[in-house]
């Protein structure tokens, strides 16, 4: 699919597994996620913009690469997109954060809007949206519709899993931003999971049902 990087590595899909697993602890889920995110992270950032700066190591001094420009914005879909946080904030640790809280109607799917927090120069940055499910897509194109009322530009989307509708109702509703994930799963029911799935990528990360 264009613009959809399915993150294939061993490590992530072997994790991905255990997540899978019905009888995981939600101790384990909670770590697994952090540990795919920070591989993710590896993925989505593998084109940041580096320059060259003097300095001196024991023994020499050299140029040696350094990010250049502003850090990027980790953009946290709550209440799940924080189990991806904060594997991604072990990798790049002076990103900024935005929140933005959207949970999904029930009933009628739609996603309902109850906290917005981000930087003030999103237009700077580049802005990684991170939620574990990509479902519906309807929580994410909200999010993202947000970010870029706010001044975003640069935008990319991270999740663990996909589902086909999701990837093609995200691209019809935000063509041209790039979709970050560990796996394409096979469909969506009627009640808006992604099947084979893992549940509610939330209710599994906190213990709550």
């Amino acid at each position: 699919m264009q613009d959809v990087t399915v993150v294939d590595h061993p490590l992530v899909q072997h994790k991905l597994t255990l997540m899978r697993e019905k009888n995981t602890s939600t101790a384990s889920f909670r770590q697994l996620l952090r540990e795919i995110a920070l591989l993710l992270t590896y993925e989505v950032t593998r084109d940041l913009q580096l320059t060259n700066t003097r300095i001196e190591t024991p023994l020499a001094p050299m140029d040696s690469p350094i990010l250049e420009g502003k850090k990027p914005v980790f953009a946290s879909i709550l209440r799940a997109g924080n189990g991806l946080l904060e594997g991604m904030l072990d990798l790049v640790p002076s990103a900024r954060v935005a929140h933005v809280g959207i949970y999904r109607d029930p009933e009628t799917l739609e996603p309902i809007e109850y906290y917005f927090k981000a930087p003030d120069d999103l237009a700077d940055r580049l802005v990684i949206v991170v939620d574990p499910m990509l479902a519906t897509a309807n929580s994410a194109s909200a999010a993202i519709e947000k970010l870029k009322e706010r001044g975003a530009r640069d935008i990319r989307f991270v999740c663990l899993l996909a589902a086909p509708e999701g990837i093609e109702r995200f691209q019809r509703a935000q063509p041209g931003i790039p979709i970050y994930t560990g796996a394409i799963d096979e469909y969506l029911n009627d009640h808006g999971y992604i099947v084979p799935g893992l549940g509610d990528a939330g209710d599994r990360l906190y213990g709550t049902k």
